[in-house]
């Protein structure tokens, strides 16, 4: 028990020793990386930045041939603090076990990594630490889409924007289902304004969250339509269900606001543009009779 407990707060690469395999690996380490960074679940904790502390080890293959202290057939530390860096630019998170989820399974993108010890820690909350830390492995990595050369593939969704016409249409079920049938990507659909008075606060700030949440709300008026209209509001529930090639409704509000470079239009068919660009999709797909956004990072059509 004792050994139990020491080996508990001990530091990654400990623990990584003390549950090693047969198989030898090397071990590549980043200790003490301390970054200023808005997170946090708590409403104290947003509009301001606070230090967290990363502590990393990556178990990789042992070199297959000599290095000849070429720095391209090592898995370089600036991986991991690249890795860091990209997560926690990608959209302001409430919670550590999601920024070290998403650490590790970028990190274990790279060839030479096998096993990844995460433990991130905040500095700032008290007279103490308060922080997680998860190991994740190759082995149990997330479901990944193998091309026809068996190679990982890159999943790139089809983005839908539904007017409310279709929405309410009696030919929206086959209208999913050619999507499914003809398209063979995972869709994620995208509503607007519901056809409803809502209120006006004279204020942007407010406004915006306003329109955001009417917006939800038509989002699960369509999940009422159609079974297969799951509604999805996080980045992790998306990026699954991307993964796993399923329909989904976006309710925009947590990905919007918690964007460290968000969109600049309220516009719902900008916001699904915005989406689209962020998850790097194959195309957005608009229906009914709203105009098209110009100048776009993925290619834009007309039902």
């Amino acid at each position: 028990m004792t050994s139990d407990i020491r080996l508990a707060f001990a530091h990654p690469e400990e623990r990584s020793v003390a549950s090693a395999s047969a198989d030898p690996r090397d071990r590549i380490s980043l200790r003490d990386h301390i970054v200023e960074v808005e997170i946090g679940a708590f409403q104290k904790e947003r509009g301001h930045t606070q230090r967290v502390m990363f502590n990393v080890v990556v178990e990789v293959r042992p070199a297959p041939a000599p290095l000849d202290d070429d720095v391209d057939k090592i898995l370089s530390y600036d991986r991991i603090t690249e890795a860091i860096a990209t997560e926690l630019a990608a959209e302001r998170l409430n919670l550590l076990e999601t920024l070290a989820e998403r650490v590790a399974e970028r990190i274990l993108a790279e060839p030479q990594a096998m096993r990844a010890f995460v433990r991130i820690e905040k500095l700032d909350v008290g007279p103490y630490k308060l922080g997680v830390e998860i190991v994740r492995s190759r082995a149990e990595a997330a479901l990944k889409v193998m091309g026809q050369d068996g190679q990982e593939a890159t999943l790139h969704p089809l983005v839908v924007f539904l007017d409310n016409a279709t929405i309410h249409s009696a030919a929206l079920p086959a209208i999913l289902d050619r999507l499914v049938q003809h398209e063979g990507l995972p869709i994620i659909l995208t509503v607007g304004l519901p056809d409803m008075v809502r209120p006006v606060t004279g204020h942007n700030p407010t406004q915006r969250r306003v329109d955001l949440l009417a917006i939800e709300q038509n989002a699960w008026v369509l999940a009422a339509r159609d079974p297969r209209c799951v509604v999805m509001a996080t980045r992790t529930e998306i990026d699954w269900a991307v993964k796993r090639g399923q329909m989904m409704v976006w309710a925009p509000s947590k990905l919007v606001l918690d964007a460290v470079d968000g969109p600049h239009s309220r516009a719902p068919v900008a916001l699904a543009l915005w989406l689209a660009e962020t998850l790097a999709a194959e195309r957005l797909i608009v229906h009914g009779d709203v105009a098209l956004p110009a100048g776009s990072r993925v290619r834009v059509e007309k039902a």
